[in-house]
């Protein structure tokens, strides 16, 4: 049976983003494990699931799956993982994820171990991307120095932010993804341009937003060799 890792944010995941693309990978018959940071259960950010800000139907879809579903509901803690256990590990994005999952060493040891293996095919989603400015491979360069890569844009920051880079909820946002990502030498295309958004670049997979998490899961399903469930 294919399994997969998804690496949830304690402080605040974007629902659309973790729930699509379980659910699809669920469907197809993949083992889903959930892990944390510390293993308490994900936090969902609330913005996510106000139907006044994604739509009624992607909100009640959204908070359904983090109420109901059993692995989101019985995370383990990343530090008792290994990526050689999963065929892939998946990483939801949402703001919170600048707070603990890129900062948090298993989670970089996670992705880095997944994309140098043999076997494994990552996934990572939004501001999650962030993480990949973090990870550096066993001889100390960054893992993703010269890759292709999608991510939230700064475009698109700069509409949620204030002056001060606050946050609507008032945390101060730590740094801008798409900012940390071109530094460390990724190659940076968020497609602005186009309805989703994409990148596979070898065993990483990136994927823009909220907008592209259907389509995340789609490509995942693909590069793993399952075949996508009938909608």
């Amino acid at each position: 049976m294919t399994t997969a890792l998804f690496v949830v944010s304690e402080e605040g995941y974007w629902g659309e983003e973790c729930a699509e693309p379980l659910t699809m990978l669920e469907a197809a018959g993949v083992d889903v494990t959930v892990a944390t940071p510390s293993g308490g259960t994900p936090v969902v950010d609330e913005r996510s699931v106000d139907p006044e800000n994604v739509g009624e139907e992607t909100a009640e879809f959204a908070m359904e799956v983090h109420e109901e579903n059993e692995a989101i509901n019985s995370p383990v803690p990343l530090a008792t993982v290994d990526a050689d256990d999963y065929d892939t590990v998946v990483f939801p994005g949402g703001h919170g994820t600048e707070w603990d999952v890129n900062q948090d060493r298993d989670a970089r040891r996670l992705l880095r171990d997944t994309v140098a293996g043999p076997d494994g095919t990552a996934l990572v989603v939004c501001h999650a991307v962030g993480i990949l400015a973090f990870t550096r491979e066993t001889d100390g360069s960054l893992l993703v120095d010269g890759r292709d890569v999608t991510g939230f844009p700064n475009a698109w920051e700069a509409g949620i932010v204030d002056e001060d880079d606050r946050m609507p909820d008032g945390r101060k946002l730590p740094y801008w993804v798409e900012d940390e990502v071109k530094a460390a030498g990724g190659n940076w295309d968020a497609q602005l341009d186009a309805d989703s958004s994409v990148t596979v670049d070898g065993d990483l997979i990136t994927a823009r937003g909220p907008g592209s998490s259907a389509a995340a899961g789609e490509t995942l399903l693909a590069e793993l060799g399952v075949e996508t469930p009938e909608a």
